[in-house]
């Protein structure tokens, strides 16, 4: 593991309650937030949620930086549905993770050479190396998580 050799930004969360009817809200407000349990009818989002919505959108920031120093304009529709499990392995909750890229006009083997590289790029990539099972998809076209799930 690489110590930090500088820092760049800090978030702060105060969080109570845990995932089961608590909530979460950041030092400056704009993140606030009511928790519930996966799968359960209560108000609010859980922690897979707001994984899986930071993840995403670190890691198409990680293809825009690498589209940019090797020159490639993206297209603006570029997106990322991610999913995150929450499971048993052994008899202890893990996670797995899957980031389908959507890169509509993108030529295949670029999309990929991007994607490979913002895997080591993005930090949230760099935190769940070896930790925990995640599968990268590249997907030429536009589809809505509904889509990918018809």
């Amino acid at each position: 593991m690489a110590k930090l050799e500088k820092v760049i930004y800090t978030a702060r969360a105060h969080t109570t309650g845990g995932r089961d009817g608590g909530a979460s809200r950041t030092d400056d407000g704009r993140l606030d937030i009511r928790l519930s349990m996966p799968g359960t009818p209560g108000i609010g989002t859980n922690p897979e949620q707001l994984f899986a919505a930071g993840w995403s959108a670190c890691f198409l920031s990680a293809i825009k930086l690498v589209a940019g120093k090797k020159n490639i304009v993206l297209p603006a529709d570029v997106a990322i549905d991610a999913e995150v499990d929450l499971g048993l392995a052994h008899g202890v909750h893990g996670l797995a993770a899957r980031l389908n890229v959507n890169l509509p006009g993108v030529d295949r083997q670029v999309a990929e050479g991007l994607v490979e590289a913002a895997h080591h790029v993005c930090p949230y990539s760099n935190a769940t190396h070896g930790n925990i099972e995640v599968t990268i998809n590249v997907i030429n076209e536009v589809q809505t998580m509904d889509e990918q799930h018809a």
